[in-house]
């Protein structure tokens, strides 16, 4: 009888740790998204250079341009932040670490929470959601410079 009752224990311990677990959102696939996969676009933003100069930003949308300060850290959106917040920066913007075939199963957090620490993420393949304007697209950063310089280089999709 107490291997029975031992078994019994268990397995509600198997199942109420597995009803515990944070479930990740599912998203149906059949969701119509606006799916950026036109040419690549690379954009690059030279060491030491005025992040403020609309040249010096990737202006995505009108809602959103990325760039990166000088003193170092991550990149921000430059219409609508003047430098960077580690915890919610670029605002507008969520990311995920994957391909846009993976995208019912990625899951979208802001940038320094999906890539933990930004000069590791050149050659990983990202996913960019633009928020308010609701567009998809694919992101590979192919250089993070280091020392203060605020440079970095990405090729990303484009609108179709």
């Amino acid at each position: 009888m107490s291997n029975i009752l031992k078994i019994a224990v268990l397995l509600f311990a198997l199942f109420f740790m597995a009803s515990c677990e944070e479930e990740q959102p599912v998203i149906p696939s059949n969701i119509e998204r606006t799916i950026w996969n036109g040419p690549k676009i690379t954009f690059t933003k030279a060491d030491n250079v005025d992040p403020n100069d609309a040249v010096n930003q990737d202006r995505l949308t009108d809602k959103v341009a990325l760039t990166r300060g000088n003193t170092g850290g991550q990149i921000y959106n430059a219409i609508s932040e003047s430098s960077a917040d580690k915890a919610k920066s670029p605002a507008g913007t969520e990311w995920a670490v994957g391909s846009i075939e993976e995208i019912n199963t990625l899951r979208f957090e802001p940038f320094r929470s999906a890539v933990d620490s930004p000069q590791d993420i050149v050659g990983k393949d990202l996913i960019l959601h633009l928020i308010e304007d609701d567009v998809y697209l694919a992101i590979k950063f192919t250089a993070w410079s280091a020392g203060r310089k605020g440079g970095f280089r990405y090729e990303r999709s484009s609108s179709n």
